[in-house]
């Protein structure tokens, strides 16, 4: 860029390189008089294509200078281009964005310029802390957790893929105390050896067990009477009743099959006169099937209402085996009651087989109400602080579920750990989340709130 004025007024030349735009030499002449006189100002872009903007500027007096000025960085900067630009009459028809590329700006001295005091790096798309909060389950996170212990204990296991992941949580107080991930099925010493440890961090804080309730797994009873052979092994009703319920409904099922059976079989196409009262028969027949099969929950349910037990009273009307299976159901449910206890509970529990032994057409559909796991569930029946399921654990397993299903990569014993310790710190923290809010939502709801 260069900018000429005529020699019998101020000359003042201003050239600025095209490869290195922050120097610049700049020289003053002795200027004679100040007189106003049309100087020219030209510009060059890029060697391609070159563009000259020619236009007429009035002339800067200025006073005599004795050394040059120093460097001064271009207050208009236009680095070599290689893309075609069109001449045009004025500066309108040059857009920088054609000539000029966008670049980091630079200094004063050519160099770019930087901050003194770079900001942390962004924790967008860092990994959740759950190797660290792994670390201090043992330490700070079972010393909060263990505070209010209630002594009674949950134990469960729950499977994802190859793994499986052991917990046991505080039946009472619904706390998660500890996990460990296997990488196969678990065995008697893998329990042994998870509980073993489990049984050292209470006994270092002077802790004891009061009772423990189970699944029916045959994995927890031989390593319970082993680390603690006096505490009351409970085994979960809703598994017990579980298994009961699907044997109700088998032997309906098997019940169902028989009277299907013996419904005479009709000919293709119309009946005749002669046939149509067999045909309706028939029809009542199969109706009843297909009812039976539709409301055959009536025969498992805790509790029915008084249109529910018409409608029961109303499909087991000349059958006798199925109102048995019905009341049969309503005496499992009996045995259960708090207000009996465990004595009286195996008595009606051994008057309950020497009724089922008679129903000999069921053969081995009612085999589980002859099952020793039935008895251990009714150890709760002694203890009103024993719980008789095991649905603080398995709330824990739910939650581990729920958040697998969101999880498509591939999964190691590491991650799980990272997640199920960051789960469970989140877990620890949100009573105190919730009493905070309380707090701050009583305070901001007064009259003389600053909020």
């Amino acid at each position: 860029m260069s900018k000429t004025c005529p020699s019998h007024a101020l000359s003042y030349v201003v050239v600025t390189g095209r490869r290195d735009p922050a120097h610049a030499v700049a020289t003053a002449l002795v200027a004679m008089a100040s007189v106003p006189v049309p100087c020219m100002t030209s510009v060059m872009l890029g060697p391609t294509a070159p563009l000259i903007w020619l236009s007429r500027s009035p002339a800067i007096a200025a006073s005599a200078v004795a050394v040059a000025s120093p460097l001064t960085s271009p207050t208009w900067l236009c680095p070599t281009a290689n893309t075609p630009v069109v001449s045009s009459d004025g500066p309108s028809g040059w857009s920088p964005k054609m000539a000029c590329p966008t670049r980091r700006p630079v200094g004063t001295s050519g160099v770019t310029t930087a901050s003194s005091s770079p900001t942390p790096p962004s924790k967008i798309g860092s990994r959740p802390p759950g190797g660290k909060i792994r670390a201090t389950l043992s330490s700070t996170y079972l010393d909060e957790a263990l505070a209010d212990f209630s002594g009674y204990l949950a134990i469960d296991e729950v499977y994802d893929g190859p793994f499986c992941i052991l917990s046991v949580v505080d039946n009472r107080r619904y706390n998660r105390l500890a996990f460990r991930v296997l990488e196969q099925d678990p065995t008697q010493e893998d329990i042994l050896t998870f509980l073993a440890e489990f049984k050292g961090q209470l006994d270092k804080r002077g802790l004891s067990v009061c009772g423990i309730t189970t699944d029916g797994s045959w994995l927890y009873p031989k390593v319970l009477k082993l680390l603690w052979p006096e505490v009351p092994h409970q085994i979960c009703e809703f598994h017990v009743i579980k298994d009961i319920i699907k044997a109700i409904l088998h032997a309906l099922a098997k019940l169902r099959k028989e009277m299907t059976a013996q419904i005479p079989k009709q000919r293709r196409g119309r009946p005749s006169k002669e046939q149509r009262p067999q045909a309706r028969a028939v029809a009542r027949q199969q109706q009843r099937v297909a009812q039976l099969f539709e409301h055959r929950h009536l025969f498992v349910r805790h509790y029915l209402s008084a249109t529910q037990r018409k409608q029961l009273r109303k499909l087991t009307g000349g059958l006798p085996q199925l109102r048995a299976l019905r009341e049969i159901m309503e005496e499992v449910y009996r045995l259960f009651d708090r207000r009996c206890k465990t004595q009286m509970a195996l008595k009606k529990l051994a008057q309950l087989r020497r009724r089922v032994r008679r129903f000999k057409k069921l053969g081995k559909s009612l085999d589980k109400l002859k099952s020793p796991t039935l008895e251990k569930a009714l150890v709760f029946l002694d203890d009103k602080l024993l719980p008789s399921t095991s649905n603080a654990v398995e709330r824990g397993n739910r939650r581990f579920r729920k958040a697998q299903n969101s999880v498509y990569s591939v999964r190691t014993k590491g991650h799980l750990e990272q997640r199920l310790a960051l789960d469970m710190k989140r877990e620890q923290r949100m009573p105190k989340r919730r009493q905070t809010d309380k707090t701050l939502h009583k305070a901001r709801s007064r009259a003389n709130s600053l909020h």
